[in-house]
């Protein structure tokens, strides 16, 4: 039997806490949650590698390093709400769920969606809730949201989305170029989102969150 406590621990020890990463609120979540029930089934034994894990549709589930270094930078509070996007099986939204108020989840496909809600309940997560609809839409009817986080990669961040930040709120994203990725901090102050490097990574680019690409002969 995989003694998926001792990978968890690992996971922290070798991935999260050599990455800077060393608030407690984060440390004790990503210790608490168990990765594996947010996975494909034929994808447990995979679920605490060091790399994006892929989870069907082209979408990933972040690398452990990667999600636990934009939570940290997003200085995420006890009354926060949070916007998570893309949040597949629902383990960023579990994870997140320890450190805030309330998470909406937002997946694009409906299968997904039902089954991230039935394994966070299945959890005991009670303060989040999962919606299906388009990613780029977000779920402007229950923000606007301190935070926004985005579980995958980006080209562009459709201003419908930026308008669900509260003012003073933060959102991060995984911003595509070329082969590489950064991740980037938002911050919105007077209306406008300002955005700042944070980090590298990489992530396949959502649906939705693609460059409009000029028509030419």
């Amino acid at each position: 039997m995989t003694d998926y406590t001792s990978r968890r621990t690992m996971m922290v020890d070798t991935q999260v806490r050599p990455s800077d990463v060393t608030k407690f609120p984060i440390i004790d979540a990503m210790l608490s949650v168990p990765r594996e029930a947010f996975v494909p089934d034929g994808k447990r034994e995979a679920a605490y590698v060091g790399e994006n894990l892929e989870i069907g549709g082209g979408r990933v589930l972040l690398e452990p390093r990667t999600l636990a270094k934009m939570i940290d930078a997003l200085d995420i509070q006890p009354g926060h709400v949070i916007l998570d996007v893309a949040c597949g099986l629902g383990y960023s939204t579990a994870v997140l769920s320890h450190m805030c108020d309330f998470v909406v989840a937002i997946e694009d496909d409906e299968a997904r969606a039902e089954e991230a809600q039935s394994l966070l309940s299945g959890q005991g997560v009670d303060n989040a809730a999962v919606m299906f609809g388009p990613l780029a839409e977000g779920a402007a009817k229950s923000g606007p949201y301190d935070v926004i986080i985005l579980q995958g990669g980006a080209e562009q961040v459709p201003a419908a989305l930026l308008d669900q930040l509260r003012e003073g709120g933060r959102i991060a994203a995984v911003f595509a170029e070329g082969t590489l990725g950064v991740v980037r901090i938002g911050h919105k102050i007077d209306g406008v989102v300002n955005w700042r490097f944070s980090f590298n990574a990489s992530a396949p680019v959502l649906k939705g969150f693609e460059k409009d690409r000029a028509f030419a002969l």
